[in-house]
């Protein structure tokens, strides 16, 4: 049976995908988990969970790993093209989103036997419509760029689910990056990456090669407990059962869970002006300029802020810098560590592999992860008093 959206019974429990960076699955079973979601399964690049409306306002709004939050609205098996046409002709869309909603029809597969994927997303555009010109004699328009609504159809071999997206734009937009500079990382591989380090609030931060400052943005936003989707609006605000007033009671729950604080012992520096520029911006568009300490210097000429701490840094590699010059900043970049940041924790994360062996420093944990296509690593240093040579 299709899952109609129209119900006026907040406690109804629905079915959810939440996805996310591969390898920070489990940090967001963690986030859903303090929300209440039930049903929560992992899968390769994301969890599926179950829940209520309230549920799916509150995974939107606090989770810092999703990157979107889809609404499942059918799901079967399927041989023929054909099948999954009538069972996307069969959902209710008349009772979820309004004809004057522009539209947008995604496809994703995992050894799907079909032969196009793209026409299977032109099926599912034309089912929808021909589901609005059977009920009020209309049909949506489509969007190309910034729909109001987005539709999702996942394919697997002999099985589909078909999705409405309730996230809008994804959820790493938190609303306020009014700039980037060369290779952003997105907000919430950041904020998995400082889950994974460990760092608490109190504890010294550190990014010596900070950007455009989405690591010092997401860091201060977990010091002040500041959910991430406060400042940006979502995609279940355009369908017909969007609660209003339930909204506005979980968004005011956590506004005032934020809390009020002067500066945040986090500090960042770039030997890039422009950088430093870019991300003195976004921190004072996220309400945190006065909060983050920004120095323009060479990774290899600052000192540490206090004698322990946490540094995380996304630094230059292959793809963005020539490998011999890689090469030549390792020993450079390992002397730093070991002269200036012993007792601190350090996270680099980065493509190349040979990162440690050139650097001649032995990492305590490798953490895969993929920054967008890239395959990556996240290397734990631990430094210590002395020599950390292998």
């Amino acid at each position: 049976m299709p899952v109609a959206l129209n119900s006026n019974r907040i406690s109804v429990e629905h079915n959810y995908f939440a996805s996310c960076p591969r390898g920070l699955e489990d940090i967001l079973i963690q986030e859903l988990t303090q929300i209440n979601a039930s049903e929560i399964q992992k899968t390769d690049g994301g969890v599926s969970f179950s829940g209520s409306l309230e549920t799916l306002y509150r995974a939107n709004l606090s989770s810092r790993i999703a990157t979107r939050i889809l609404y499942r609205v059918k799901t079967g098996n399927y041989i023929k093209e054909d099948d999954i046409y009538e069972a996307a002709l069969s959902v209710p869309w008349t009772d979820i989103f309004d004809i004057s909603k522009t539209i947008k029809v995604s496809t994703t597969g995992i050894k799907c036997p079909l032969k196009s994927i793209d026409f299977m997303t032109l099926r599912i555009k034309d089912a929808v419509c021909d589901h609005f010109r059977n009920k009020i004699n209309r049909r949506p328009d489509v969007a190309v760029r910034d729909p109001d609504i987005r539709i999702h159809l996942f394919l697997e071999k002999n099985t589909f689910q078909l999705y409405i997206d309730s996230s809008g734009a994804p959820l790493y937009q938190r609303g306020f990056r009014t700039a980037s500079v060369e290779a952003p990382l997105t907000e919430n591989l950041a904020a998995g990456i400082i889950s994974l380090s460990g760092w608490v609030p109190g504890e010294a931060f550190l990014d010596p090669m900070c950007g455009s400052g989405t690591f010092l943005i997401e860091a201060a936003m977990i010091a002040t407990n500041q959910a991430p989707g406060l400042k940006r609006s979502f995609g279940f605000e355009r369908l017909m059962n969007f609660d209003r007033d339930l909204f506005k009671k979980i968004k005011l729950d956590y506004q005032a869970q934020v809390k009020k604080s002067e500066f945040l012992g986090i500090y960042g520096s770039d030997i890039d002006l422009r950088a430093i520029r870019v991300a003195k911006k976004n921190l004072a568009a996220a309400g945190f300029e006065d909060k983050v300490q920004l120095s323009c210097k060479d990774f290899n000429k600052i000192t540490a802020p206090l004698g322990e701490g946490v540094l995380v840094a996304n630094p230059p590699y292959g793809v963005r810098i020539g490998d011999e010059d890689l090469e030549a900043f390792y020993p450079l970049w390992a002397s730093t560590l070991k002269n200036v940041f012993a007792g601190w924790r350090t996270y680099f994360l980065t493509s190349d592999l040979r990162m440690p062996k050139l650097m001649r420093l032995a990492p305590s944990k490798k953490t895969p992860l993929y920054n967008g296509a890239l395959d990556c690593r996240l290397f734990e240093i631990k430094m210590v008093a002395g020599s950390n040579r292998k």
